[in-house]
């Protein structure tokens, strides 16, 4: 049951509907996760569960870091300058 495409896609839908619920950028990680392991199940994947949770972690490691990365500073936290405009 864990290999079906469409359970890892609804999976995905109900995480992004958490992550509506509570936007922080912390669930949408996991449901691009969740998506892409969707998405190679029905291009015909064929692994067991430990290496579709393994491709699960890793993608959605990779879009979280991404989501940080180009989402900017979460409300709340201060951004460091590493140089003073005023001295160029």
């Amino acid at each position: 049951m864990i290999q079906l495409w469409w359970v890892w896609l609804a999976a995905a839908v109900v995480l992004l509907v958490l992550e509506v619920l509570s936007p922080a950028y912390v669930f949408l990680g996991f449901a691009i996760g969740a998506a892409a392991v969707g998405v190679l199940l029905l291009l015909g994947l064929s692994a067991g569960w430990p290496v579709l949770l393994l491709i699960c972690a890793v993608v959605a490691l990779i879009g979280w870091a991404l989501l940080r990365r180009f989402m900017g500073v979460r409300k709340g936290q201060t951004k460091i300058w590493t140089r003073d405009i005023n001295e160029d």
